[in-house]
């Protein structure tokens, strides 16, 4: 998949969110990384809401009780992670789930990732349950991508969850070990599909 086939993907796919202000501040090479990583691409999401998305369309479909809709920007991402695993690379996500759910995350789980799952991305959730702290060594607000566990770029966003920066961090190892905890206390994406 060429770079411009990967940015409509990325932008599809909410990691580029549309929203003002925006910024690409030391963000070279980040989409080269979704065609180089070799073993593994890890995503971890910790927002409860992403505004101003690639998924608008098929979250006011969810939300209006309409037929599933999957975007061609789903279409891609899922093309995208097809050929990744084809070529031997992990895709992985893990996301921090709060209790109550909002309709965000109703959606995510039911219609946005079951695609993902489909064409062969590992999605796990790790729960908060109403009253319980926020994992502590877990970052709020920030979100990652980490690429062959070496790689990493953060990802930012407003407080109504608009897309800010996405910017290398290059001294990853705190972060590097939020991912693996993520992972490490995650729930299988089946486990909670069923949660209100």
């Amino acid at each position: 998949m060429d770079n411009a086939k990967i940015e409509n993907v990325l932008l599809g796919e909410a990691v580029i969110r549309n929203a003002a202000p925006q910024s690409t501040a030391n963000t070279t090479g980040f989409d080269e990384h979704f065609e180089q990583a070799q073993s593994t691409i890890s995503r971890l999401e910790t927002l409860q809401n992403y505004g101003n998305s690639g998924e608008d369309p098929a979250l006011a479909a969810f939300l209006a009780g309409q037929p599933h809709l999957i975007t061609p920007a789903k279409r891609e991402w899922t093309a995208l992670v097809r050929e990744r695993r084809a070529a031997g690379c992990v895709m992985q996500r893990v996301h921090v789930v709060t209790e109550p759910i909002t309709d965000y995350l109703r959606f995510e789980l039911t219609w946005g990732y079951q695609p993902n799952v489909d064409a062969g991305e590992d999605i796990r959730i790790v729960p908060v349950p109403m009253g319980q702290q926020w994992p502590p060594e877990l970052p709020e607000r920030t979100d990652f991508w980490l690429f062959d566990f070496s790689v990493l770029y953060a990802l930012r966003y407003h407080q109504n969850g608009a897309w800010l920066v996405t910017e290398e961090v290059t001294d990853p190892a705190r972060h590097r070990a939020s991912v693996r905890l993520a992972r490490g206390r995650a729930a299988t994406r089946a486990a909670v599909a069923t949660l209100p």
